[in-house]
């Protein structure tokens, strides 16, 4: 919402010292958005002067029109003497009221203007357009004034040129700060000033000659005004302050007629539609649309309706969107000059409607059209229905001091009953929540400043006005409180923590998991949770795969992505994917976060009441109706992982380097995690480990399928690694130790096992470790060989063993009975026999 400071002050009192950033000061102490404040014609300078075309002398011999003018500016050039002006422009006749700027003056840009020959003659000055004044993007023609102002007169003035405009960001629970009405209610209660507020209007009750309407829908309407002005002039123009205000707010000046309903919507804050009574086809009807119809609205654009929709309709149908925008039909028509005879037609007979629509329906209407309008952003955030009757009474007004129309005596005004909405709040409620005292009289004070009635001491009866639809429990009006009083004021006071409290032993591990990655040389990164079908056609999951069953949103940010994540790969290998294509080709990137899992059977979330702590009951009923959300981490790799330089070549990024990232996180939650070799997608069915603790499968590892890195234009050999969090500490966390050091030397034994092909080494290892017992501090596999000497479909491992104890040296014999039974182990179990025996 554009506020003009100049506007304002018709409403509000302010100061005479105050600026722009003085009022927004105050507006934002009191919780409202003021993004910017707009300095209009902070450059300009005089003189600045209306001019009158005396004559016009058409310049032949150029590429373009040239014109060279006189203007009579009066007393403004300080001779009395005509202007003599130069001007490309061919908008304007002699006799036209224009904007001359003389020598000496400076135009916003800064564009200081001077005398000087042009052309074959002196242009001493410049006559403006709208666009070089700063009103606007028109440039193309000269602005052409009302014609009974006197030569010489203050443009900056006349214009309104110099101003100041506050741009509000309004939160959808204002929107009665849409309006210069709210604005200024907002301001007067900043500044502790009465209001002099713009709805207070005397209006005429209803009566039976008004114009017929009937509202077949009472609940998508609950309020309709009609009133009728008949003889407007179709070519008065919109005065000048009426069109500068329009500007300045940031809307386009159009017609009279339509000028004055956007004027009166900014005003009062109630969106108005005027209708050509004359293309009306009998009474006004408000119904839902029906199967198949169709509405062309001002927009030109045909719309298949559907029977959601909220209709303004006659005789011959659809005539309007309710709350959205009007049928091309019934629009006012532009005046047309003839000009044979010199007189203008257009509309004479306007039909102002003023309405109030249900907020749900004109959102989901403006939605489903995709037609997002000035209307439609008011209604849907809550408008006042109690100002429709004193908004059409200013659109008439207008029109009558305007455009000389005459006011027909009916007035239409259908309105359904309204309870009145009662709340009930003690009185020491807002010092409770802001943990500081107000008083039962501030309370009520500022409790009448938004405009609610209050009676009562220590328990106050509240009746909120019918502009703040937003206030619905005590604690709404223990915030207004609080924010008229002031936010800043609120104690900053830190909480009393109770003892024995801290993160759990999962929270404390999932910062260990981060930080271990971290450690190890990933970067973090954090993606949108969203994706759709094209995510998992490019990973190269089967079309029965339970990672393409997902949750769908309801109401989606991207169309091509409706779904919760399932896997973290799509977002993580997305982000590894732009940096690439950026100029980082070395890198290795980490997210944790949740997946969504949907359970077999759909359930609905409870609505749950405001007025109570939810009951154990009613909380297991919405973890119900959740989709399973485990924690899971991944990472992804491409590049190098060794670096090159002077000292030699590096090493690339491989499967092992993402195996040993899931190590890396097993280490941090204390878990011996078992490795081997597996298939699943989108992993490269001859590089993907399977990671399993204690037999349970928690994720997968190793380099990425050769379609899958083209699919998604990935650097060859790209490898990833995905585990759940959740199911690695499904036993519970281990709570994790720094390493013993023994002061005991190390007895070192090598041992190598011929085992079948198939044999996993992770299988092999783990009996091996099994065999060993307590004395094995340490198992590496440093060798793997296949060939003749290991026979065929048979392979050699090659294990070193790290003995030692804690309390005393080993001997020999003991290293080596912990090996000859580490061995027996591995043969009972893999068949493997030691190699050379």
């Amino acid at each position: 919402m554009r506020v003009p400071l100049s506007w304002l002050r018709e409403y509000v009192d302010l100061p005479a010292g105050e600026t722009g950033r003085d009022v927004a000061a105050r507006l934002v102490r009191a919780g409202l958005e003021v993004e910017t404040v707009e300095q209009l014609g902070g450059d300009l300078k005089g003189p600045l002067v209306v001019g009158e075309v005396l004559s016009i002398e058409e310049l032949a011999g150029f590429k373009k029109p040239i014109r060279h003018c006189f203007v009579n500016v009066g007393d403004a050039n300080g001779t009395g003497e005509p202007q003599e002006i130069v001007c490309g422009a061919t908008n304007f006749k002699v006799g036209d009221k224009v904007v001359v700027v003389l020598p000496g003056a400076v135009l916003p840009g800064p564009f200081p203007i001077a005398a000087r020959q042009t052309y074959g003659h002196t242009s001493a000055g410049m006559i403006c357009s709208a666009r070089e004044l700063g009103m606007g993007d028109d440039h193309h023609g000269i602005l052409v004034l009302e014609s009974h102002l006197e030569p010489g007169t203050d443009a900056v003035e006349l214009l309104q040129l110099v101003d100041e405009v506050l741009d509000i960001a309004v939160t959808p629970d204002r929107g009665y700060c849409l309006s210069m009405r709210g604005v200024a209610r907002e301001a007067a209660a900043a500044y502790g000033l009465p209001l002099a507020d713009p709805a207070l209007l005397d209006v005429p009750p209803a009566n039976a000659f008004g114009y017929p309407v009937k509202v077949a829908d009472p609940v998508g309407c609950d309020r309709f005004v009609a009133r009728t002005v008949t003889g407007v002039d179709p070519a008065a123009p919109s005065p000048i302050w009426l069109q500068r205000r329009l500007q300045k707010s940031g809307i386009r000046p159009i017609s009279l007629t339509v000028d004055i309903t956007n004027y009166v919507m900014l005003e009062v804050g109630q969106p108005l539609h005027a209708y050509d009574r004359s293309r009306v086809d009998g009474p006004i009807l408000v119904r839902r649309a029906e199967d198949g119809e169709i509405l062309t609205t001002l927009d030109g654009v045909k719309r298949k309706l559907s029977t959601e929709d909220l209709l303004i309709c006659d005789n011959s149908g659809p005539i309007g969107l309710a709350g959205v925008m009007g049928g091309a039909t019934t629009e006012i028509v532009d005046p047309v000059l003839d000009p044979e005879t010199g007189e203008v037609t257009g509309s004479t007979e306007i039909v102002i409607e003023a309405a109030h629509f249900d907020p749900v329906s004109v959102a989901r209407t403006a939605k489903r059209h995709k037609l997002p309008s000035e209307a439609s952003k008011r209604f849907e955030r809550g408008v006042d229905p109690e100002a429709t009757r004193a908004a059409a009474q200013r659109a008439v007004d207008l029109l009558v001091l305007i455009a000389g129309g005459t006011a027909e005596e009916g007035v239409t005004d259908i309105a359904a009953p309204h309870p009145v909405r009662t709340i009930t709040i003690a009185a020491d409620l807002p010092d409770r929540v802001a943990g500081t005292g107000y008083g039962r009289e501030t309370v009520t004070r500022r409790l009448q400043e938004v405009g609610c009635s209050v009676i009562g001491a220590d328990v106050l009866e509240v009746t909120p006005p019918s502009w703040r639809p937003d206030l619905t429990d005590p604690y709404d009006l223990a915030e207004e409180v609080i924010r008229l009083e002031g936010y800043d004021n609120v104690p900053a006071r830190m909480p009393n923590v109770p003892p024995g409290r801290g993160l759990t032993e999962a929270q404390r591990f999932h910062r260990r998991t981060g930080v271990a990655l971290a450690a190890a040389g990933y970067v973090e990164i954090n993606a949108y949770p969203f994706l759709g079908e094209a995510a998992f056609d490019a990973l190269g999951l089967a079309k029965d795969d339970p990672r393409r069953r997902t949750v769908k949103l309801v109401n989606p940010l991207n169309d091509e992505e409706p779904a919760l994540r399932t896997t973290l790969l799509p977002g993580l290998l997305g982000a590894l994917r732009r940096n690439i294509g950026r100029g980082n080709t070395d890198l290795a990137l980490f997210e944790t976060g949740t997946v969504f899992l949907p359970k077999p059977e759909l359930s609905v979330a409870p609505r749950l009441s405001v007025e109570h702590r939810p009951t154990d009951a009613e909380l297991a009923e919405l973890d119900a109706a959740l989709p399973d959300q485990p924690r899971r981490v991944a990472v992804a790799l491409a590049g190098e992982r060794l670096p090159s330089g002077w000292w030699g070549k590096g090493g690339p990024a491989g499967w092992a380097d993402a195996v040993e990232a899931a190590r890396t996180v097993a280490r941090a939650a204390n878990i011996e995690l078992t490795v081997r070799q597996a298939q699943h997608a989108p992993w490269h069915p001859g590089r993907c480990a399977e990671l399993l603790v204690n037999g349970r499968v928690v994720g997968h590892a190793g380099e990425l399928h050769p379609r899958v890195v083209k699919a998604l234009h990935l650097p060859d050999r790209t490898s990833a690694m995905e585990i759940d969090l959740d199911a690695l500490i499904a036993d519970g966390v281990q709570k994790v130790s720094g390493p013993g050091v023994s002061a005991y030397p190390v007895a070192t034994q090598d041992v190598a096992l011929i085992v079948d092909a198939a044999v996993p080494a992770a299988e092999v290892e783990s009996a091996l470790r099994d065999g060993a017992g307590e004395l094995l501090e340490a198992i590496r596999l440093f060798d793997v060989f296949t060939g003749e000497q290991a026979g065929e479909g048979k392979k050699s491992l090659a294990y070193n063993l790290r003995f030692r104890a804690v309390d005393r040296t080993l001997t020999a014999d003991e290293a080596s009975a912990a090996r000859e039974s580490a061995v027996a182990a591995a043969t009972a179990r893999t068949g493997a026999v030691l190699r050379g025996v």
